[in-house]
């Protein structure tokens, strides 16, 4: 099941968009049925979390909380984790992609990437080495180019 959840001042943002990332990540990963849920907010709320949860004083634009990890991980399998996402933050992070490459800078196409990106985390990636970054950001580019966007996915995914 997946469960998506706007906070954010953005109401009119398509949710479809965040949908139809999980399923592609969880499809690619021939991943069991399992439950993901998905805040979309804003940047004080995501600023909050970050600095509760990592440590971290500031706005980021995804985090990743895996409900398969710790010494609890395995009391439901079928709960996967959850996903925050700030729009604030993914908006000016498009603009910016725009600005490099001309053809990255929407919101939904941003939005999709952040969502495919902590989905791997979820899925238990990780890109704090090198090798590590290039396993799985080869494999968020794939799977975002399954995505039915319009965008250069090789600028869009590439940029992390």
């Amino acid at each position: 099941m997946i469960r998506v959840t706007n906070t954010s001042r953005d109401t009119s943002f398509d949710v479809e968009v965040v949908y139809n990332a999980v399923r592609a990540t969880l499809k690619a990963h021939d991943a069991e049925p399992c439950e993901v849920s998905v805040l979309l907010t804003d940047d004080g709320d995501i600023r909050q979390l970050n600095r509760e949860y990592r440590g971290t004083d500031a706005p980021t634009d995804v985090l990743a909380f895996s409900m398969r990890e710790g010494e609890d991980g395995d009391v439901n399998p079928s709960l996967l984790g959850d996903l925050v996402v700030s729009l604030e933050t993914a908006a000016r992070q498009a603009l910016a992609r725009d600005g490099l490459s001309g053809d990255c800078g929407n919101l939904e196409t941003e939005t999709a990437l952040l969502t495919v990106h902590g989905m791997l985390h979820l899925l238990g990636y990780d890109h704090q080495t090198k090798e590590e970054a290039k396993i799985m950001f080869e494999k968020q580019e794939r799977i975002f180019r399954t995505l039915d966007l319009q965008a250069d996915m090789g600028q869009c995914a590439g940029a992390w």
